[in-house]
């Protein structure tokens, strides 16, 4: 399975999302690889900063002929994990042609959800060429409590792309834990942060049986 974590606005977490996804994906007991298509390389400061032997290596892979160049990269691995690029552009289509799955976190706020159209615009354009290609929205830094993380998934529904029922919240532990390379599955394995990522991880390995 190929994942692609895509928003063409920045800061809504895609790098913590992805490495995160990897590293659940890894407690399943899968190879994984993960490859950024981020031309800041955010992913790969991310596995330099790691002290201990990693859990999947991290690949630069930020040109538009990723589609082309991943499969053979790939071989090998149960599971490719792209960090995607921080705008629409054809870096974007070329890491949508090249995925089974598109997860597009979006932080509840008004702003990302508007935000939203450009990314969706080209998933449809898009599945022209990939029929296969499964697309969902993941709330992503939600504030616990808030109203507005209740309600951004009836504000999403107006793209018509489901959002999955895993949420992952805004917590502390996922900084710490990057700053040394690490995710919350190594760092904090029995928080809320850890039980959110397997949850997501759990529901995205459902969405492809």
């Amino acid at each position: 399975m190929i994942v692609a974590v895509l928003n063409q606005k920045g800061g809504v977490g895609k790098t913590t999302l992805a490495l995160h996804l990897g590293a659940g994906l890894v407690r399943h007991g899968a190879r994984v690889l993960v490859a950024d298509a981020d031309p800041q390389g955010s992913a790969r400061d991310w596995a330099a900063a790691r002290q201990t032997p990693p859990l999947f290596p991290v690949i630069g892979l930020d040109r538009p002929t990723l589609h082309r160049d991943l499969p053979d990269l790939a071989e090998g691995y149960d599971h490719v994990v792209i960090d995607g690029p921080p705008r629409a552009t054809d870096l974007t289509r070329s890491a949508i042609l090249a995925a089974d799955v598109v997860l597009i976190p979006v932080q509840p706020s008004p702003y990302d959800v508007w935000a939203c159209g450009d990314i969706v615009a080209l998933l449809k354009e898009a599945s022209v060429y990939t029929e296969t290609l499964t697309s969902a929205f993941v709330v992503n830094r939600k504030i616990v409590g808030t109203a507005i993380g209740r309600d951004v998934t009836l504000a999403l529904s107006a793209y018509d792309l489901p959002v999955l029922a895993s949420q992952i919240a805004q917590r502390v532990a996922f900084a710490e834990a990057a700053a040394t390379g690490q995710t919350v599955q190594e760092t904090a394995p029995g928080s809320p942060a850890a039980q959110e990522i397997m949850a997501l991880v759990e529901e995205l390995l459902e969405m492809q049986r």
